[in-house]
């Protein structure tokens, strides 16, 4: 298939996750980054224009000069990856969904629930796809981890744990001169939490989308470990979800010695499932009464959608690019149906959707007022 005109809204020199953007957009030969506003400095702008051999009258100096153009050429971008901080997601989103132009955006979605419906409003408006990019829930074993729970292997789940806990900021590294963390350890930019904008909403969308469960009411308390810190950096959230099962969410910036710390266990009436991302081509089923099962992605037995997720065989290992590469072709197959006015491949359904973003903004939300109340038992559905 011809690659789609992708444009970039962020991501210059010594940008954090954009290059993992980048990599995973070209990894299946879906796009073609044609176009750009990646820095408000102009010399940044115009150097990362170069390095990925961008025409410079298509490096642009803002996002909103940018979707105008494009979308008036006809050779103009049909997507446009949102990488910036988190405090310009919506603006910039919403400049491409008006002008007709798919979205996919760094996670959060946005800086309030507010915010987040208002561009889930625009996207179906005007009749683009939005994707939102928990590269997480992507790996085959978490997508194989969902079938298990759907056909009834662990039988109705009672008890979820899943935690997203590492140590890589256990220290002030902000005033340090780490540029990425002085922006995140700032709420007009970060948002609201720290450390549940950063890692939490992975670990919630993880949940969400292994279990199929919904948050009804949560209790949480949100703290600053590290001396100094302007942010909440560690958040211990209680759950209670709609049906009548409970959970656990840790997230963690503090958690000395940790490598990455992102893991899920599902409890069931019957047995439970454990994936853990640091070793993410192993899903293992604990059953009553019977051996573990361990299955591996690659292998034959696991489900479609399992075996479309994954790129090499199995033995041969696979990873966060390969996650991540994931939803950029599956965002690629949809965006691409729509424009030709097909039905997409059923299986193109790894990415996070704007009403996944609505759902954890909402999260984020409950969680920081529960905690302000004392980690008092708070509301968490979303009314439409």
């Amino acid at each position: 298939m011809r690659p789609l005109r992708l444009g970039f809204v962020g991501g210059g020199p010594g940008a954090g996750i954009a290059h993992v953007h980048r990599r995973a957009a070209r990894l299946d030969n879906r796009f073609a980054i044609v176009a750009g506003a990646f820095s408000r400095r102009t010399d940044a702008n115009r150097a990362m224009g170069e390095e990925l051999g961008i025409a410079p009258d298509r490096v642009y100096d803002d996002f909103a000069a940018m979707a105008r153009a494009e979308a008036r050429r006809p050779d103009g971008v049909e997507c446009a990856a949102i990488v910036t901080p988190n405090s310009t997601h919506a603006a910039a989103s919403l400049a491409f969904i008006r002008e007709g132009i798919d979205v996919i955006c760094d996670k959060p979605m946005a800086m309030s629930l507010d915010e987040a419906r208002a561009m889930e409003r625009a996207a179906a408006e005007h009749g683009v796809v939005f994707a939102l990019t928990h590269n997480y829930s992507a790996y085959p074993m978490v997508i194989e981890a969902r079938h298990q729970v759907l056909s009834g292997a662990i039988g109705a789940i009672r008890v979820v744990t899943v935690e997203y806990a590492h140590g890589t900021r256990n220290r002030l590294i902000e005033a340090e001169g780490d540029a990425k963390m002085a922006w995140r350890v700032d709420p007009a930019v970060a948002g609201p939490s720290t450390v549940l904008g950063d890692i939490g909403t992975h670990a919630h969308h993880l949940m969400r989308r292994v279990t199929g469960l919904e948050i009804q009411a949560l209790s949480a308390e949100l703290s600053t470990m590290v001396p100094g810190r302007r942010a909440d950096d560690n958040a211990f959230v209680s759950l209670r979800f709609a049906g009548g099962a409970r959970g656990q969410l840790w997230a963690s910036m503090v958690a000395a010695g940790n490598g990455h710390g992102l893991r899920i266990r599902v409890f069931g009436e019957t047995g439970s499932l454990h994936w853990d991302q640091e070793r993410p081509d192993l899903l293992v089923l604990q059953a009553d009464n019977a051996p573990y099962r361990v299955m591996r992605r690659g292998e034959g037995y696991l489900c479609d959608a399992a075996r479309h997720a994954s790129r090499t065989k199995a033995g041969n290992p696979e990873g966060f690019f390969g996650a991540f590469a994931n939803v950029y072709a599956d965002a690629a197959e949809v965006i691409a149906a729509r424009r030709e006015g097909r039905e997409p491949d059923p299986l193109a359904a790894s990415f996070a959707t704007a009403r996944d973003g609505v759902l954890a903004m909402k999260f984020i939300e409950a969680a920081v007022a529960s905690s302000r109340a004392g980690a008092a038992w708070t509301d968490a559905t979303l009314a439409d």
